[in-house]
C-alpha cells in the first residue's frame, strides 16, 4: 500500500451563498492563505480563515459567476489581496456579478469584479514559495481555469466537474462539447488519483468520475479507447446541475 502525499499545505472549505458554493481556504505552513471563489458573504469567509490560523493574501478565481466571484472584492478590500484569475473572456461576467444577483432576488449580496490579473494555461500561481498549476478549460463559462497541485493530488475544479456531474453550459457562450473537452484533455491527464474540490458539493477523485459519472465516465466518452455505450438519459435527468 502506497502512501497518500502529504500536501504542503491545509484546506479549509466554506460553503457560502444561497447556491451553497464551495469557497475554499488554501494556508501555506506560514499562515500565509490563498482563497480560491469567495462568492459572497465575505464576513463569513473571513471568520472561517481567521478561525483557521489563515492571512488571506491572495484571491484566487476559477470563473466569473456570481456566485464565485461576488465578493472577490469585498474581501480585497478588507486584506488587501489582489484578485488573480480566471482568463480574460470572462470579463463579461465580472462585469455583470450585481445585475444577477439582482435577477436572483438578492441584491447586494455581491459586486462587480475586475481582476488584477488574468490568467492563462499554462500559468502558475504561488503562495509562500507553493506552486499551483493553472490550466485553461472552457465550455460552463469561456474563461473557465482550474488550479491544481500535482504533488499533493489535488485540483480546484470550480464548476467544470462535480461528484456525479458536470457545469451546466446553458449560460451565454457555454458549450457542451467544450467542456466535455476540458474535462478529457486536461483534467484526465492528471490521474485517476487526482482528489479535486468542486465548486458545489462533495469532494472526489478523477478515477472516480471516470468510472461512474453519466456525463463523461469513460465509457460515455470513449476516453482512451473504451469502448462507447449510450449515456444514460435516466441517470443524467437525476444529476445534481449547480449554478
Amino acid at each position: 500500500m502506497t502512501n497518500s502525499p502529504v500536501p504542503p499545505f491545509r484546506i479549509r472549505v466554506a460553503p457560502v451563498t444561497p447556491f451553497e458554493q464551495n469557497c475554499s481556504i488554501i494556508k501555506a505552513p506560514s499562515g500565509k492563505a490563498a482563497v480560491i471563489d469567495p462568492g459572497g458573504e465575505p464576513e463569513k469567509i473571513l471568520r472561517a480563515a481567521e478561525e483557521f490560523g489563515a492571512t488571506i493574501e491572495q484571491i484566487w478565481l476559477t470563473h466569473g459567476h456570481l456566485d464565485h466571484a461576488g465578493g472577490a472584492e469585498a474581501i480585497k478590500r478588507k486584506t488587501g489581496a489582489p484578485i488573480i484569475g480566471p482568463q480574460k473572456e470572462d470579463a463579461f461576467w465580472l462585469d455583470q456579478i450585481e445585475d444577477h444577483w439582482a435577477q436572483y432576488g438578492q441584491p447586494g449580496l455581491g459586486e462587480d469584479c475586475k481582476p488584477d490579473k488574468w490568467l492563462e494555461d499554462g500559468d502558475t500561481v504561488e503562495l509562500d514559495g507553493i506552486i499551483f498549476n493553472v490550466a485553461y478549460t472552457p465550455g460552463h463559462t469561456p474563461g473557465h481555469i482550474i488550479f491544481y497541485h500535482q504533488g499533493a493530488r489535488i485540483a480546484f475544479v470550480g464548476d467544470v466537474l462535480f461528484a456525479g456531474s458536470i457545469g451546466r453550459t446553458d449560460f451565454p457562450r457555454g458549450d457542451h462539447q467544450t467542456l466535455i473537452n476540458s474535462i478529457t484533455q486536461k483534467l484526465w491527464p492528471l490521474g485517476s488519483d487526482m482528489q479535486f474540490v468542486p465548486g458545489h458539493g462533495p469532494v472526489s477523485t478523477f478515477g472516480k468520475e471516470r468510472l461512474s459519472n453519466p456525463f463523461v465516465a469513460d465509457r460515455v466518452t470513449g476516453y482512451q479507447g473504451a469502448e462507447k455505450q449510450p449515456a444514460n438519459v435516466a441517470d443524467q435527468k437525476t444529476a445534481k446541475r449547480w449554478m
